[in-house]
């Protein structure tokens, strides 16, 4: 599929909640979003009817989908945030107007659902940039996701993917005041984990968040034909739901038996979210809950896709800082030069 068109700067973008109207809650946060889209990015943004709606039905959360890729003046669109209803608004979805027009999509989380459904029709998107969670951050926005924000909506460049010096897996609460000028600390990244770096491969990206995928399995009507895949990069990441190691080996091992872990040669899995909410374990207690993950993947690839190479602990998840990545577009994955470039 062809990649995105890039933006110019006075460009209008489409901020939709095509999951939870989190904008109609936390305003303040909503709100020093659209700033920054305007400030750090010169870009204007646009709400749509249910963007500060929540509860809106799914075929509204549609139509405001739809509306966004009909306007010829609308050069990308972000969501706002994620949610866990996503896959309802799918079947409202008219392709006509995306298919059109491709714009390019930033979501990532409970947006793996429009993600994956862009895909389905040849629409390449970027996994990663909703607006609430990662351009409102009090500290400023992360150097990490500005950089590859920008690269993703401006530039025509090979842009590398990097380990990070220091990360953070603790929420931000939106009901603390403190939060539109504060961010939480950064602690030392637990860095990359190579698994079989054998070989380069330069591939389209396909996938997003785990649990959101094994709905969409279970789905079945919003997974396409387990060879038309093949040969891409999959990307993978867990959310605060935090699933353990043995779900996470049970929803790798469904895709193995659907004939689809095997298609991919490279698979790249995210930092993993170890805390949420009141639940803040010690340091050591994430690092075991992000080892057990790993063995789960890498016990399921063994079983079904004993030759991919694999990488562990890149920056793309729940966790901050985030790279933005495309979805659809091609990445390259340098196992001996332990290198990864994202083409934008």
């Amino acid at each position: 599929m062809d990649a995105p068109v890039k933006l110019k700067p006075g460009d209008r973008v489409a901020v939709v909640s095509p999951s939870w109207a989190g904008p109609g809650v936390f305003p303040a946060v909503h709100e020093q979003a659209m700033r920054r889209i305007r400030d750090d990015l010169g870009l204007e943004p646009v709400e749509f009817p249910t963007t500060r709606k929540p509860g809106s039905p799914a075929a509204a959360r549609a139509a405001d989908l739809m509306a966004a890729y009909a306007d010829p003046a609308i050069r990308a669109v972000f969501a706002t945030v994620g949610g866990d209803d996503q896959i309802t608004v799918l079947p409202h979805l008219d392709p006509a107007p995306f298919v059109a027009d491709p714009k390019p999509y930033f979501g990532y989380s409970d947006n793996t659902n429009l993600l994956n459904w862009l895909w389905m029709h040849g629409v390449a998107g970027y996994h990663g940039g909703s607006t609430m969670v990662h351009l409102a951050r009090g500290g400023g926005i992360d150097a990490e996701h500005l950089s590859s924000l920008r690269a993703a909506l401006f530039e025509t460049v090979d842009f590398p993917i990097e380990p990070v010096a220091g990360f953070s897996d603790e929420d931000e609460s939106w009901r603390d005041p403190a939060t539109l000028t504060t961010s939480k600390p950064k602690v030392p990244s637990p860095g990359w984990h190579w698994h079989q770096p054998d070989k380069v491969v330069t591939a389209p990206t396909w996938g997003g968040n785990l649990e959101i995928l094994h709905w969409n399995l279970a789905a079945s009507r919003w997974i396409l034909p387990p060879e038309r895949y093949a040969g891409s990069i999959l990307l993978l990441e867990t959310s605060e739901e935090m699933p353990p190691a043995e779900e996470v080996f049970r929803m790798l091992r469904n895709a193995g038996e659907r004939g689809l872990l095997e298609q991919f040669p490279v698979v790249l899995f995210a930092a993993a979210k170890a805390s949420h909410g009141a639940h803040r374990p010690p340091p050591e207690e994430r690092a075991r809950y992000r080892d057990e993950q790993r063995e789960a993947t890498l016990k399921a690839l063994a079983t079904y896709n004993p030759a991919a190479m694999a990488v562990f602990g890149i920056d793309f998840g729940h966790t901050s800082p985030q790279w933005i990545l495309p979805h659809g577009g091609r990445m390259t994955v340098d196992g001996p030069g332990r290198r990864i470039v994202a083409h934008f």
